[in-house]
């Protein structure tokens, strides 16, 4: 559900934060701006100055899951047990 009136602050980064994969227009109509996404990019840019952080577009916000790797290694055991 859209924000009724536009967000701000933390709370404009964390709606951002949420709705970056699907593109500028869906996060600034999400957080309240409808199709201000000019004045949306501008107020989120904004919000991320005051906690320290410089962003230049909405796709620096998405996150990408880590991708796990799994370590195989090698098993080292002798071929019998009376090799033990």
């Amino acid at each position: 559900m859209p924000a009724r009136q536009p967000l701000k602050g933390l709370e404009l980064i964390d709606c951002a934060k949420a709705n970056a994969k699907e593109g500028i227009e869906v996060a600034a109509y999400q957080c309240g701006y409808d199709k201000y996404t000019d004045v949306f990019m501008q107020d989120l840019q904004d919000a991320c100055k005051q906690i320290g952080v410089n962003i230049e577009s909405i796709e620096e916000l998405v996150i990408e899951p880590p991708i796990v790797r799994q370590n195989l290694g090698i098993e080292v055991a002798p071929d019998t047990p009376s090799e033990l």
